[in-house]
């Protein structure tokens, strides 16, 4: 029952994008009609603003943390391990498919994030700053963000236990088919490298 509830709350409060409600109060606009379409950071700082690219950073942050609290208390406050590893997972779910939103989230780089710092606080970090420097290096958004889980499941094999291994494998699966048609546009050249200035 545990597990079942983390899930829930998790799903629920992952659910709600902060850049769709950022960009409806700011433009009157869905973020769907905004740049590449997708609810996340990047999408909202180059086709909103800084300011309020920061705050969906923020907000994607603070729903996690809040799950993650919420489920520790309803469940009783007991093992919290088991509440990160499947309240976090729901935030995921919540975030990549939504249901309010026929099931079309964001691509979970940020929620992926802080899920794992908060499951492995050392390999957690470890693997979104690896994920953070290929990105930093190829200008390529969907390379690091897939790395990041990618990276992260044998530490959860190892360091946590069978079933964290289980769940961060599958994040990984899932973060891959978000960023498939970015894979695909990067195999042909067509996808837009960030950090980098073009060259006249």
């Amino acid at each position: 029952m545990q597990i079942v509830i983390c899930l829930i709350i998790g799903y629920l409060l992952g659910s709600i994008l902060p850049a769709v409600i950022i960009s409806w109060i700011k433009t009157g606009r869905d973020i769907s009609q905004i740049g590449s379409g997708n609810p996340g950071m990047a999408n909202v700082m180059s086709g909103i603003g800084k300011l309020e690219g920061v705050l969906t950073l923020a907000g994607d942050i603070l729903k996690v943390l809040l799950a993650f609290f919420f489920a520790w208390v309803i469940t009783g406050g007991r093992d919290l391990q088991t509440v990160i590893l499947w309240t976090g997972f729901g935030s995921i779910l919540g975030h990549d498919f939504p249901a309010w939103r026929r099931f079309r989230g964001g691509k979970g780089v940020t929620v992926t994030c802080v899920w794992l710092v908060f499951l492995m606080p050392l390999w957690g970090s470890v693997s979104c700053a690896a994920g953070g420097a290929v990105t930093l290096l190829t200008g390529y958004l969907p390379a690091g963000g897939i790395l990041i889980p990618v990276i992260a499941i044998p530490f959860a094999f190892i360091f946590c236990d069978l079933w964290a291994g289980i769940l961060v494998t599958v994040s990984a699966a899932i973060m891959v088919q978000r960023h498939w048609q970015g894979i695909m546009r990067i195999r042909d050249g067509l996808e837009k490298r960030r950090f980098r200035h073009e060259k006249r």
